[in-house]
């Protein structure tokens, strides 16, 4: 019995998420393998390294958030770590709780706690209800429950139903995002994308090297020619120089179709630098119910 619990131990997936426990991004990786040991970090680029160097087998991020838009740090995790590929895509409703020690009242709210992702989504109400309060960024939403309980100045966190459970907080106000059907899109982070599964999407960057008129339209027009539906176009700039920008794109497909070779062949012949982030099953269904699992409140 020693040897065989030894074995699945070592069997067990290792899957590191933004952490600490009482995260949406938790409860993103508790859908995905509930059998998973899941590992906490304190930070986005932190869980890219664990997936980098070996420390765990896949990590869960946010990317993109229906209200507030594409999280940099994992865009720039992915532009910047050559080792690290998307091989999932979950889909997660978001519903943002207001927290408080036990027994504060809203009128003696001073500070607000969260990730920045969490307060752009609940922006409205902070300004409808909270107007004075002050907004203090966290490394994530259950991190923000914990800083908020520390404070020695009336404090609330905009966390998750879990993490009150967790940390003993009080829930004031639920469901207070701007729009009731927010959704936040996360990837799991391998070394490896995933096979062809005839559903896929796949993701990718690219730069230039000069900036002349017609570059993006040419480059973009390959996929448009033979009928690849690009499914988000974006920049961010290179950090390099100012005006200077990579473009990243989501496309459907699996990069070892031939009509994606092909378009990808022919963008190579006005680009500098092209990186593909990975294929992957495309999400086609509707987002993770919030308590698929016993572990989720």
């Amino acid at each position: 019995m020693r040897l065989f619990l030894e074995s699945w131990v070592k069997m067990q997936k290792r899957l590191g998420f933004l952490g600490p426990v009482g995260t949406f991004t938790e409860e993103a990786a508790l859908s995905y393998d509930p059998k998973a040991k899941l590992i906490p970090f304190s930070s986005i680029p932190a869980v890219g390294a664990s997936v980098a160097t070996g420390m765990t087998d896949e990590g869960v991020v946010p990317i993109e958030n229906s209200i507030e838009g594409s999280v940099p740090d994992t865009l720039d995790l992915l532009i910047n770590e050559p080792v690290l590929a998307i091989r999932r895509e979950l889909v997660l409703p978001i519903e943002h709780c207001l927290l408080v020690k036990p027994g504060t009242q809203s009128n003696e709210i001073k500070l607000i706690y969260s990730h920045p992702q969490a307060l752009g989504q609940c922006r409205r109400f902070l300004e409808r209800c909270f107007p004075k309060a002050q907004a203090v960024a966290s490394l994530s939403t259950a991190a923000a429950a914990e800083e908020m309980l520390a404070s020695s100045t009336p404090a609330a966190a905009i966390a998750t139903r879990r993490a009150a459970s967790i940390y003993g907080a009080e829930i004031l106000a639920t469901r207070i995002q701007d729009r009731a059907n927010n959704v936040t899109r996360f990837v799991v982070l391998s070394q490896a994308d995933h096979p062809r599964t005839g559903a896929d999407k796949t993701s990718l960057c690219f730069s230039f090297s000069d900036d002349r008129p017609g570059l993006l339209w040419s480059a973009l027009g390959e996929f448009a020619k033979r009928n690849i539906n690009l499914a988000k176009v974006e920049s961010r700039p290179t950090k390099e120089s100012l005006g200077e920008y990579i473009f990243l794109v989501d496309l459907e497909g699996h990069r070892e179709d031939k009509l994606i070779q092909e378009a990808l062949d022919g963008i190579r012949k006005s680009i500098a630098v092209l990186r593909i982030f990975g294929s992957y099953p495309r999400y086609t269904g509707m987002p993770v119910a919030r308590g698929s699992h016993p572990d989720t409140a």
